[in-house]
């Protein structure tokens, strides 16, 4: 594959990160070029390594010509916001909302953040841990005893028609219920077609919008997690995504909404909604 004279060449560093979906156009010994297309498994000064569909592919720093991360491969054929996978959608949700600790576990992943969100301090059980599932678990436990967080597996499952999680929702589910682990918190993650939202919204009289790039005191004072006040690690999550918006509904010095907006390559996210 040639590159075309007059193609705009990018290296984007901040989106590089083990785990995501990525396309690496690579110089060949020919002096051609060519693109690693997957996971990229990782990263460092000296080579980038890609799993693609036909296996890893090293390329060495010297050769990159791109690299950017891309959106997970379309799993049916539906509109993009349905096309994608339940645990893409979650290694999505991760690029919106980054743990400070994230070490890999085979293809899991276990993540720390002082405690703030399910999401951020929990193992990501996406693929296999390289592991037999007892000792994986006791990985899973040593962890979170380093980072002082409690020891928590998110097994993404497709919800039902009605959005119930059904229980076992998975053969992982079952394996770890019959290894004494409960089901504590169901979440739902839902995808919606951004083309359907409206360009403006009328306020009603008195109302005013603001947003802003980082949260100010006001919006971090009407927020709350789980009904509490947050602790000092939610600012450095909240603000952990390549980029974000937070945004505020304000009835002169009173917030009536808190929300976050974050971005990443193809999608952005909705969290952190208070009424």
């Amino acid at each position: 594959m040639g590159v075309r004279a007059g193609a705009r060449l990018e290296v984007r560093e901040e989106e590089l990160r083990p785990g995501v979906r990525v396309v690496v156009r690579h110089r060949l010994p020919d002096g051609s070029a060519t693109d690693a297309l997957g996971e990229l498994r990782s990263v460092d000064a000296e080579a980038l390594e890609v799993l693609t569909r036909r296996g890893p592919v090293r390329v060495a720093r010297a050769d990159v010509l791109a690299a950017k991360a891309v959106p997970p491969a379309p799993r049916r054929p539906e509109p993009p916001h349905r096309a994608v996978g339940v645990e893409d959608l979650q290694r999505l949700m991760g690029a919106h909302w980054r743990a400070e600790v994230a070490r890999p576990l085979g293809d899991w992943l276990l993540r720390a953040s002082g405690g703030f969100t399910s999401r951020a301090n929990s193992c990501l059980a996406v693929g296999s841990p390289g592991l037999a599932l007892p000792a994986a678990l006791e990985r899973v436990r040593a962890f979170a005893a380093e980072h002082g967080v409690e020891a928590v597996v998110t097994v993404p499952t497709p919800a039902g028609a009605g959005g119930e999680v059904p229980e076992p929702a998975s053969a992982l589910d079952a394996e770890l219920a019959g290894a004494g682990w409960a089901l504590r918190t169901p979440s739902l993650v839902l995808t919606a077609a951004t083309r359907r939202l409206p360009r403006e919204v009328e306020l009603p009289a008195g109302l005013v919008l603001d947003v802003r790039a980082e949260p100010d005191a006001a919006w971090l004072d009407a927020y709350r997690y789980r009904g509490r006040p947050l602790v000092p690690a939610a600012r450095r999550l909240l603000v952990s995504a390549d980029a974000q918006v937070f945004a505020s509904v304000r009835d002169g010095g009173r917030e009536l909404v808190v929300a976050r907006g974050s971005a990443s390559p193809g999608w952005a996210g909705l969290t952190a909604v208070q009424v």
